[in-house]
């Protein structure tokens, strides 16, 4: 078992994202008698945040602060944190499976020259070693795996192990480390982001999904009726998204983002086997389509064949009476 387990963590907008806790917890899975030292990156005050990493499960804190980690790039971010590696010589690194874990944690591997199970979707312990199971062939089968010398590194896909309770009473060492970040070849002058006041979609618990029978960029507006009721967020299959219906930011699928939220419903889609691929994981599934023999029934743990523009409203006031 490791003693010394390093977390990434991630920010938005300088709020830490769900991932860095989930994290957090799958590093307690790994080796639950092990020392959590978290890291956390950026050009802001982050002591803040390091209390949350903290109160979240993290034994002590190291905060990498630098101009030029405002805005993140591969090249400043995979030099302050090869920095807090070096210092620590951990036996174990855990971060998100997420756009910014999916860039950085390859390139770390390369500089250590050690290997990266990625996409982690839950550990379990075998007697002394920590067993990773991950999802292959588009989600269709798992395979587990287990490090057998060398050090733990993985990413953990998001809403797939339960963050630990927040505990107040938790104490632990915040530092600083001073990187010279250097020789930065991309330079950010501008980020802009479509404009939402949703949930993340690829943090949320709930996702109301349109396809192609939506028809229309309009016929989307019961979607995110229903989904502010529920508090959860909207996306689509790539067929609206082809169709223009839709950004494409909302795709789900082989090609889009793969999502495992507690409740999947999917409205007006068929159930490419691609688009499964970015969702079958789904804790429970709803169907919403007016051919019954629609593919997408046959992975729902619950189906409603009827008109999705008289089903919507129906449930999106049904659900007002009960949240």
């Amino acid at each position: 078992m490791s003693d010394k387990l390093l977390v990434i963590g991630e920010a938005r907008d300088g709020e830490l994202r769900n991932v860095t806790f989930e994290a957090i917890a799958g590093a307690k899975k790994i080796d639950s008698n092990a020392e959590i030292v978290g890291v956390l990156c950026g050009s802001h005050d982050l002591n803040e945040s390091a209390q949350e990493v903290i109160f979240h499960g993290a034994d002590r804190v190291v905060i990498v602060k630098h101009d030029h980690l405002e805005t993140y790039t591969s090249e400043g971010y995979s030099q302050a944190v090869m920095a807090v590696i070096d210092d620590e010589s951990p036996d174990g690194i855990v971060m998100g499976h997420t756009a910014i874990g999916k860039d950085l944690t390859p390139k770390l591997a390369a500089k250590l020259e050690t290997g990266l199970i990625s996409d982690t979707t839950d550990i379990v312990n075998d007697g002394d070693k920590a067993v990773f199971i991950r999802p292959i062939y588009s989600g269709k089968a798992f395979e587990k795996k287990v490090i057998t010398s060398g050090l733990t590194f993985v990413t953990i896909r998001p809403n797939n192990i339960p963050v630990l309770d927040r505990d107040d009473s938790r104490s632990g060492e915040v530092t600083g480390k001073e990187v010279d970040v250097k020789d930065i070849r991309t330079v950010i002058k501008e980020v802009i982001r479509k404009a939402s006041d949703g949930v993340d979609l690829s943090e949320a618990n709930v996702i109301v999904a349109g396809g192609r029978g939506v028809k229309s960029a309009e016929g989307f507006k019961p979607l995110y009726e229903l989904a502010d009721v529920l508090g959860g967020a909207v996306g689509a299959s790539r067929g609206a998204c082809d169709a223009e219906y839709c950004d494409y930011s909302l795709q789900i699928g082989q090609t889009g983002k793969v999502v495992t939220p507690d409740l999947y419903i999917a409205v007006g889609i068929s159930g490419a086997i691609q688009h499964l691929a970015g969702m079958s994981n789904s804790k429970v599934i709803v169907a919403i389509n007016k051919d019954p023999e629609a593919n997408i029934f046959n992975v729902a743990d619950y189906g409603i064949v009827g008109d999705i523009f008289e089903v919507i409203p129906k449930l999106t006031e049904e659900f007002k009476q009960v949240v």
